[in-house]
């Protein structure tokens, strides 16, 4: 988002929080550095649609900017219920909208109980009616699921791109910084293993994290994990992981001083009391991805992404549903079915070559 475009975000939010209490104006300010400037945006919409059905309903009689903190606080969940019913038959929002206002509602109620506080060390609300409420049962169909994950996943040469970025252009692109630049330097074999390893298998990020060296069969070029339901099940995975994997291996006790002892695959730098070594957690792998992904210029991407990644490749290739659920290691095969809905269009694009 341009810088331009965000300060005119930030400008309408301001002007929203002027027609809203003083408390909904400190939770949102309290939220800027968690949540971006269009997803504030929408939390002052929703609010604002909820505290005018309050004053339309009579809780209230006055201004929006007035209703105080003990209104919130002696809210029924019957009237949760008729705001809710309002929104969907009054207002015509899907059950997915609803959820996303009742969401916001959820978050702000739960400031005020559990987070904000007064002089006296005082909640600003004793009762969360909102914590009382459920979300809408809302299922989505494999095509919705489908078409919400494909513009987050990397497709076609982005593959080989994304990898070739963490093995080296990144660095490239960070050559000014210094610290930057010697972090890479340092990581970019393990990293690109761990990009290459579940691009080119589909593990999941706790099968990753768990691998210890020996789990590696070279012969086969297979990994032992323990899938979900604690099945253990030996993983195929790609010739480009295999050789990114080996050369992480040849520099993995040299670059992180560990002994050959050390069973965990995936190390994490060190820090803390010198010759320290620690298996590489599951956060601090998702941080890694992260760190490259908004660095690349696709930033929703992340490690179950490149899962996704993998398996519309593996079935745009190969065309075989059940291997692919048994490489995923799902338990039931709808759950794999939502990759034939994602390589729909690929599988159209390369039937009209065909005739070219």
């Amino acid at each position: 988002m341009s810088k331009d475009k965000k300060q005119h975000l930030y400008a309408r939010i301001e002007e929203k929080v002027k027609e809203l209490p003083w408390y909904v104006g400190e939770f949102i300010d309290k939220k800027r550095r968690k949540l971006s400037a269009a997803s504030l945006l929408n939390y002052c919409h929703d609010y604002i649609i909820f505290f005018d059905w309050l004053l339309a309903e009579g809780y209230f009689r006055g201004k929006i900017v007035d209703i105080p903190l003990n209104v919130l606080e002696k809210l029924t969940v019957q009237q949760i219920e008729d705001f809710l019913s309002f929104l969907e038959y009054n207002l015509g929002n899907t059950p997915l909208t609803i959820n996303r206002k009742l969401s916001a509602l959820r978050s702000l109620f739960h400031y005020l109980q559990n987070v904000a506080e007064t002089n006296d060390l005082e909640p600003y609300i004793q009762r969360n009616v909102m914590a009382k409420i459920e979300l809408n049962d809302v299922k989505e169909d494999q095509e919705t699921l489908a078409n919400r994950i494909e513009g987050k996943i990397l497709r076609g040469d982005e593959y080989e791109q994304f990898r070739q970025f963490v093995a080296s252009d990144y660095g490239l692109v960070h050559k000014d910084n210094k610290k930057l630049f010697n972090f890479h330097e340092k990581n970019r074999e393990r990293d690109t293993a761990i990009v290459s390893l579940i691009l080119g298998s589909g593990l999941r990020l706790s099968e990753v994290v768990n691998i210890d060296i020996d789990d590696i069969d070279w012969q086969k070029n297979t990994v032992r994990v323990i899938r979900k339901g604690n099945k253990e099940q030996y993983v195929y995975f790609s010739e480009q992981a295999s050789i990114d994997l080996k050369e992480y291996i040849s520099v993995r006790e040299v670059k992180y001083q560990v002994s050959k002892n050390f069973k965990a695959l995936f190390i994490a730098s060190s820090m803390g009391p010198k010759d320290t070594s620690r298996r590489l957690t599951g956060r601090s792998i998702e941080k890694i991805i992260e760190k490259y992904a908004k660095a690349f210029g696709k930033p929703a991407l992340s490690v179950h992404k490149l899962r996704h990644s993998f398996a519309t490749r593996y079935h745009f290739e190969n065309n075989d549903v059940p291997k692919l659920r048994r490489q995923l290691g799902h338990s039931s095969i709808q759950t794999t079915m939502i990759y034939t809905h994602l390589t729909n269009e690929e599988m159209r694009s390369a039937v009209n070559k065909a005739d070219n």
